[in-house]
């Protein structure tokens, strides 16, 4: 198991695979599963400052294809479990429909909005649109708002972690 999870950190690691890496980061995290992609997206845009709008592009795409997947498993679950009543978020979704997945790249609701769209079977193409727009400004913003904080304010920030 060591040497699995040893090959799985080397795999990803940032200036080896570059790119890659940041695609599945930010894919994986817009699953269900509890991921965050922002320190991998930082720090390959503070490894290569010239890819900055590369790398967005890259972790949108992966992040929009993340939100799809969503998408589609609560289409299924839908399916598969029929009509049942739902809570205010069903209202407010289905009120502002594809335009609410906006809100896609917020931390733990997003993920879980994405695949309220497929329960509710709103129109895929544009909740696609409005998902990629969404992660696309949050990319853009914090990766921009963190290359412009100084250095010595993130080593102060960061040293009680770092042992």
């Amino acid at each position: 198991m060591e040497l699995l999870l040893e090959r799985l950190i080397d795999w990803f690691a940032l200036p080896k695979n570059g790119l890659s890496s940041v695609f599945v980061v930010a894919f994986v995290s817009a699953t269900l599963l509890p991921l965050g992609s922002e320190p991998a997206v930082f720090g390959f845009v503070k490894l290569n400052p010239d890819a900055f709008w590369l790398t967005v592009a890259v972790a949108t795409a992966g992040n929009t294809l993340g939100g799809i997947v969503d998408y589609w498993m609560g289409y299924g679950a839908k399916v598969a479990v029929g009509h049942r009543e739902g809570t205010r978020w069903f209202g407010w979704l289905a009120r502002f429909g594809p335009k609410f997945l906006l809100l896609s790249w917020l931390p733990a609701v997003g993920d879980p909005l994405c695949a309220l769209a497929g329960w509710l079977k709103l129109p895929f193409w544009p909740c696609v649109l409005y998902m990629a727009i969404g992660k696309f400004l949050r990319y853009t913003t914090m990766t921009a708002a963190l290359l412009w904080v100084p250095d010595a304010w993130w080593m102060r920030l960061m040293s009680p972690f770092m042992g």
